[in-house]
């Protein structure tokens, strides 16, 4: 039996099932109703279960999954760094770790269809995890995205809307869908599932550096599921003895788009717009009040860098061996003005990568 949902605001609850609302009827994002209970860490994990390995610290059963998990945690002498490969799943992203969760959900509330809305890489993901349980998906998309990412989508058989004007309009298309009854919503934002499975990212980091959790995270910000995924998986294992701190959280947003670094920490009203960094240009992201007081709380802050920094950092990585899309350039180029700002190299710092560089195109 799946979990029911929960608001965090005003403590409504509401039922699991096919037609449960995807937000509050107060307006706030909701929440399953169901904490991770973590108990003392296992001797060893069956890391051919993938991220699954955890399961018994998932809000649900694993009914779709491709095998993702456990990607790469490498040195990057360069960057005096480790970065997190977490472009090595099977549609190319991090996306893939709320997808196996949020599907999973859909098949658990017998969902006779999926609907997102992605700038690419959330909704190749859904597509493909959607495709994997046979369940039809329909992703709404904005216009001009990127080519690469709209034939993973449609390679997959699911249905590609797209969507004139800005990213917000993507949302709201495929709001009005749902509300018309015509799928469930799968949201990357919205959907409190898929943060049960980008928590896992936090998991793996701990278990893979023999549960010593880093100086600091520093990790992309557009809707902040990754963002947030960390930090609820960092405070889900530092309460259970896990680890014996949480990491500071350090934000990179892409410049002209950056309301979490506006709010509490480094940028310009009036920078030019990042367009290289198209996969985290959210103006007005779902959880953004969460992000904040995730910022606040582990003593972390959030800056926005410029087009020519993530250009230059993105020439570097692939010089380098890591073949990401620009998006996760982002990530990379705040680590380097986070130095500039006073990081000390001989801060123990992770950086995930985010998006595979196949799908740039």
């Amino acid at each position: 039996m799946a979990p029911g949902l929960v608001c965090a605001d005003c403590g409504r609850t509401y039922e699991a099932g096919p037609n449960e609302p995807w937000q509050c009827a107060c307006g706030a994002p909701l929440e399953l109703n169901m904490e991770p209970a973590l108990g003392d860490p296992p001797q060893t994990f069956d890391r051919e279960a993938g991220l699954w390995a955890f399961d018994a610290f998932l809000p649900v059963n694993r009914e779709v999954t491709l095998g993702e998990g456990w990607t790469p945690l490498v040195d990057a002498p360069t960057w005096d760094a480790t970065f997190k490969l977490e472009y090595v799943f099977p549609s190319g992203s991090f996306k893939d770790r709320g997808a196996t969760t949020t599907l999973s959900r859909a098949v658990t509330l017998d969902v006779n269809r999926v609907i997102e809305d992605s700038s690419g890489n959330a909704g190749a993901s859904i597509a493909l995890y959607a495709a994997r349980a046979g369940i039809p998906g329909e992703i709404y998309v904005p216009t001009g995205v990127k080519p690469a990412k709209r034939a993973a989508i449609e390679g997959t058989g699911a249905t590609v809307v797209e969507v004139d004007g800005a990213r917000a309009d993507v949302s709201q298309a495929a709001r009005e869908a749902v509300a018309a009854g015509k799928g469930w919503y799968a949201s990357h934002a919205w959907n409190p599932t898929f943060y049960a499975g980008t928590m896992t990212a936090a998991y793996e980091i701990a278990v893979q550096r023999g549960f010593e959790a880093p100086d600091a995270m520093v990790v992309p910000i557009g809707h902040g599921t990754l963002f947030l995924g960390l930090y609820r998986g960092f405070a889900a294992l530092e309460s259970a003895g896990w680890i014996d701190r949480m990491p500071r959280l350090l934000g990179v947003q892409a410049a002209g788009v950056a309301p979490i670094a506006e709010t509490v920490g480094t940028a310009a009203g009036t920078q030019t717009k990042n367009e290289l960094a198209d996969g985290i240009q959210i103006a007005e992201p779902v959880r953004a009040a969460q992000i904040t007081r995730a910022v606040r709380e582990t003593n972390g802050t959030v800056i926005a860098v410029a087009e020519e920094q993530t250009r230059a950092t993105w020439h570097t990585l692939h010089r380098a061996g890591f073949h990401v899309e620009p998006t996760s350039a982002v990530a990379v180029a705040g680590l380097e003005a986070y130095r500039t700002h006073g990081l000390d190299r001989d801060q123990d710092v992770v950086v995930p990568l985010t998006g595979s560089g196949l799908k740039s195109a």
